[in-house]
């Protein structure tokens, strides 16, 4: 998997001590990375068609099944052929499995012993593990640590001693709005285990099917999903697939909202009865299971004690989120029922009914998981909480005793740059800074408003403090949410600007304060959204101070056992099973690294480099199919035409980020399951690395107009996307898939062509005139600005150039 075999050579000459597990040893190209890692100057241990791998200690057919897909692996990643599983009994082993003792209990549990050791000489490699579970993630670890050299295939010498972090690293799937066929779920699952991430977390049902047969009511699958769903036998066989591999499966149904599936097989369930189908659009609806009728509670105590026979694991999550109450709301006998109850509003009745779905999972020797709406102090603490509100709401419900785990900034259905991933923690932090006004220090706050396409307007305000030094530090608060720090903020050529990491993703406003008033664009992932408001308090407003908000909730050391881990989560709007791979791998790597990796280890440009070797080496040993869909994608829009054209596009432009492109179609068609999913987007991953290095290139560049190094891949890569449009303009014609592509690539050449001249002029010192910055301003913004779903982020290095051009 190694790019660099012979800069891997010179280490072991060259590397006299331990690698550090808060910066990680870039020779190595592991992920997650281990907690301790030693890289010894010895010679690895050579990697030939004889090798062999034996059990000594606890022995079993996991494990043993474990050996099987070891060798299978090996020789999708060495080309051998081996020998040794026909004659390993004569052969001396060069990895020693030594797993101590078979694990606790028979069903794995939220919290296990995870951990292993393993040590490689030039003679043999021992791996060492308390329990199966440790074994399998030592496994994964050796497979990374291969590499074909000049030498030879080989594994470094090394000693790791590694465990997880966190307990809970899952993954969500969402097969109900789209169905996922069964190769594809157990493919995701090699990805995961691979990624030592331990639970599948698996979305089964949704207001656009009801994936699960049912035999006790087998009206959902046969009204309810289309006819695409999973037999129980099919279900039994995943969930044996997943327990071979360490992996916990958990069933999510939703109750008692996003239920118009079981609305269209059994209507006499819902709030209102009526002729319901199953749902085609996208978003939150009206159907809600009646809270009144004892035949509710007899469905779901029967459904439970389906899911109980399919799946062993502790948890079953129940959704519970996005509960729309309109039709509770508008009831007269379920306001009866509240007033008889003492329910004084919906959010009371919600919570009596997740009490009562409680009582019967615990009748079924099962706890509950559930999104935020599920948390309410009258719950048991046995629950546990998946946040999808962030942070602030994890911290609260931890405060008050109950476990959680999150998903918010873990969405990967969204495009998103993976170092906004990587930057997410599951731990609520404090305040990152200090917010409070010192003597000698000046300081302003905006109010800000930011409508989107879809959903209510982004609204708050931040504050900007100057100290006497000219230095500055500030805070945003967004409406309903707690104080967030700011970073990098700076004016240039009077406009303001700083980033920081919300519930969207990573937002970069960029605005001019002008005479009280705050116009410009808040930049959430790549795309803009524009900015208007007001300064309404500052050290220059006699009277004014500054706004109040809560801190971050912060937990104390007692209180950190309750956040379990994370899930990355992927739902299927924008997915389906031919993009799936292209939406979940590599980047889940980065995520499995946040909840694996001990907590110091942030190198950003490190896990770049380490996710490009995880994205080789999972196609061919993992057998993930990234690299698949984007080659299957790009072919059927190339229509015949040779698609290296369409690549070298793609360098160039990117999905638009967060929920951009699902704001789009809600827009401008129609928002629903049958949208296809064959654009020029949907054949992209979720961020370009080349405009990545592009930045990275127009910093070197800007910052010193004499690297001639930088100045010559920027100009080669510039170069390189004004030539291709003429070559993949034929393309665009000749498909009407890639008919709105068209501006984007005009005006990828346009800003390739603006670039390569502000290298010139900067080069030359000759500044631009007013009339050719404003020129190329509005170029820039319009190339950012969202076409088919598409941005042309390329713009965002080339206008870092121009601010240096003038």
């Amino acid at each position: 998997m190694k790019l660099k075999p012979l800069a891997f050579s010179l280490s072991l000459i060259l590397s006299a001590f331990p690698a550090m597990a808060d910066k990680p040893n870039t020779d190595l190209q592991l992920m997650p990375y281990p907690k301790h890692v030693e890289l010894n100057n010895s010679q690895g241990l050579i990697i030939d068609r004889d090798f062999s791998a034996k059990l000594i200690g606890f022995k079993s057919q996991r494990l043993n099944n474990a050996i099987d897909r070891l060798n299978a692996r090996i020789e999708r990643q060495t080309g051998f052929f081996l020998t040794t599983p026909i004659q390993a009994a004569s052969k001396t082993p060069q990895l020693v499995i030594d797993v101590k003792s078979a694990a606790p209990t028979k069903v794995q549990q939220a919290k296990e012993d995870e951990s292993y050791q393993l040590t490689i000489t030039n003679k043999q490699a021992v791996l060492t593990a308390n329990t199966p579970y440790g074994a399998l993630h030592g496994i994964e670890t050796f497979l990374q640590l291969i590499e074909n050299t000049p030498q030879g295939a080989q594994v470094p010498a090394v000693v790791i001693e590694d465990e997880p972090r966190f307990s809970w690293r899952g993954a969500l799937l969402d097969t109900s709005r789209h169905f996922m066929p069964l190769e594809d779920v157990k493919r995701q699952i090699d990805g995961i285990a691979s990624a030592k991430f331990n639970t599948f977390h698996w979305h089964l049902t949704d207001d656009q099917g009801w994936r699960l047969e049912s035999t006790t009511y087998p009206n959902l699958h046969k009204k309810g999903s289309d006819g695409l769903y999973y037999t129980q036998a099919e279900i039994k066989d995943v969930v044996q697939y997943a327990t071979n591999l360490g992996i916990r499966v958990i069933p999510e149904v939703d109750l008692p909202g996003h239920a118009s599936s079981i609305a269209a097989a059994y209507p006499e369930l819902m709030t209102v009865k009526k002729d319901y189908k199953i749902e085609r659009k996208w978003g939150v609806h009206e159907p809600l299971l009646d809270p009144t009728k004892p035949e509710v509670y007899a469905f779901i105590d029967s459904i439970i004690g389906e899911v109980t026979a399919l799946f062993p694991d502790a948890y079953i999550h129940i959704g519970g989120d996005e509960v729309d109450p309109k039709q509770w709301n508008e009831s007269e006998h379920v306001q009866t029922f509240m007033k008889e109850k003492g329910l004084k509003d919906d959010k009371e009745l919600h919570a009596f009914f997740n009490q009562e779905v409680e009582e019967i999972l615990r009748k079924h020797n099962r706890k509950m998981i559930g999104w935020d709406e599920t948390y309410h102090p009258n719950l048991p603490k046995s629950i546990v909480i998946q946040s999808w509100q962030g942070q602030d709401s994890l911290g609260e419900s931890a405060n008050d005793g109950y476990q959680g785990i999150l998903s918010t900034g873990f969405y990967i259905d969204q495009a998103q740059a993976t170092s906004m991933h990587y930057r997410n923690d599951p731990m609520p932090k404090p305040l990152q800074v200090d917010d409070q006004i010192h003597s000698d220090e000046t300081w302003q706050t905006w109010q800000f408003e930011a409508p989107r396409k879809r959903g209510s307007a982004v609204a708050g305000s931040f504050t900007i403090i100057t100290a006497k030094d000219g230095s500055q530090r500030g805070f945003i608060d967004y409406k309903g949410r707690s104080r967030r720090a700011v970073f990098d903020i700076e004016t240039t050529k009077g406009v303001t600007s700083f980033w920081m990491d919300s519930w969207m993703g990573k937002t970069m406003p960029r605005v001019a304060l002008v005479d009280g008033k705050l116009t410009g664009e808040m930049i959430v992932g790549n795309a803009p959204y524009v900015m208007t408001g007001k300064q309404i308090a500052g050290s220059d407003m006699q009277g004014t101070e500054v706004p109040s908000n809560s801190h971050p909730v912060a937990l104390q050391p007692e209180q950190e056992h309750l956040i379990l881990g994370g899930e990355v989560t992927l739902w299927a709007e924008n997915v389906k099973h031919d993009t799936l791979d292209l939406r979940m791998w590599p980047r889940s790597y980065a995520i499995a690294e946040r909840l694996w990796s001990p907590e110091s280890i942030t190198d950003e440009d490190s896990m770049y480099e380490r996710l490009h070797s995880m994205n080789e080496w999972s196609t061919i040993s993992v057998g993930l199919q990234q690299e698949w869909n984007a080659l299957v994608g790009m072919k059927r829009l190339a229509n015949g035409h040779d698609i290296r054209p369409l690549q070298v596009l793609a360098q160039a432009v990117e999905q638009a980020q967060y929920y951009h492109r699902h704001h789009e179609k809600s827009t401008y068609e129609n928002y629903d399951r049958f949208d296809p999913l064959n654009r020029f987007a949907d054949a992209l991953p979720p961020e370009s690395m080349e405009i990545r290095e592009l930045g990275k290139l127009a910093q070197a560049f800007t910052a010193n107009p004499n690297d001639s190094e930088a100045k010559n891949q920027l100009t080669a890569r510039l170069q390189l996307w004004v030539d291709n449009t003429a070559k993949v303009m034929p393309i665009i014609d000749s498909n009407y898939l890639l008919t709105e592509v068209k501006p984007v690539a005009l005006h990828v050449q346009q800003v390739s062509e603006l670039g390569l001249m502000l290298v010139e002029r900067i080069s030359a010192k000759q500044p631009l005139s007013p009339q050719e910055v404003k020129q190329a301003k509005a170029l820039l913004h319009a190339a950012q600005q969202i076409q088919d779903e598409l941005v042309v982020s390329s713009a965002y290095p080339v206008e870092a150039l121009l601010n240096s051009a003038y």
